[in-house]
């Protein structure tokens, strides 16, 4: 694949790194306002380093599109008169629809949102994507990128703002999960660090396990549960103190506040 990363920060290098590692390009344009932050990549086979946004669409198939939202319309309307029928245009800018990329663009263009989360960097990323209608004959394109880089899932644009919530912001979530399960750890007797561990290797056990088999999680509970056990003492002491409850609420709270946000920007 001839992919060009426009706006080379910290998402762009992530995506760079999965691109490289699994040998996913023929060849990677990363551009940058200064280049002098992605030397990194300098010197690996087939990967140009460029402030020239023109020169790497020039030489580009795919297009991942990863400025800052402010700066997106700019850059688009930048190399409009460069796209061609053979372009694919992927956008993880947030908050920056499909529709008002096709005012910029036009409509008879594959167009693609993906919404990654932090976890790309290391190449467990849940990304979501979504696109027009003519991008719906491109839409394996972006899954092949991304789940080179974790896992994707095709949705409805209209979801992508649940799908922030569930996904991007959902990392925070179980982090902070994990981080209550490293403190009780630390209260039953172990050292901070092995209660990192602990807690950090048991969560990522819990998800392997239902990515594995596609159970649903009860039916993993169950297996450890026993009659009057201590796994089912616990788990009714966190149901009696609200965790589920918390963590839904927490989460709706979460898609109202970004839902709020969009309508002030519009």
């Amino acid at each position: 694949m001839k992919i060009a990363i426009i706006g080379t920060g910290n998402l762009g290098k992530s995506i760079a790194k999965g691109l490289i590692t699994t040998n996913a390009i023929t060849t990677l344009y990363l551009t940058k306002r200064n280049t002098d932050s992605i030397t990194e990549f300098d010197g690996y086979k087939n990967v140009f380093l460029t402030t020239d946004n023109v020169l790497a669409i020039k030489n580009s198939d795919i297009i991942i599109l990863a400025v800052q939202p402010s700066h997106l319309e700019n850059v688009l309307k930048e190399f409009t008169s460069l796209i061609t029928e053979n372009h694919v245009l992927i956008s993880t800018v947030t908050g920056f629809s499909i529709e008002k990329i096709e005012t910029i663009v036009g409509v008879d263009q594959f167009i693609m949102r993906a919404m990654p989360n932090t976890a790309i960097a290391v190449g467990k990323s849940m990304t979501c994507i979504c696109s027009n209608v003519k991008g719906t004959k491109r839409i394996k394109v972006a899954e092949a990128i991304f789940n080179r880089l974790g896992h994707s899932l095709v949705i409805p644009e209209s979801q992508m703002q649940a799908a922030t919530v569930v996904c991007a912001s959902g990392v925070a979530f179980w982090m902070r999960l994990i981080r209550a399960t490293t403190q009780a750890a630390i209260q039953l007797g172990f050292d901070a660090k092995e209660a990192q561990e602990l807690a950090m290797y048991t969560s990522e056990g819990a998800a392997s396990l239902l990515i594995a088999n596609g159970h649903h999680p009860e039916e993993e509970i169950d297996r450890v549960t026993t009659p009057k056990g201590c796994t089912i003492e616990g788990l009714n002491e966190m149901e009696h103190k609200g965790l589920s409850s918390s963590l839904i609420q927490g989460m709706i709270a979460s898609y109202n506040k970004i839902s709020n946000i969009k309508k002030e920007q519009i």
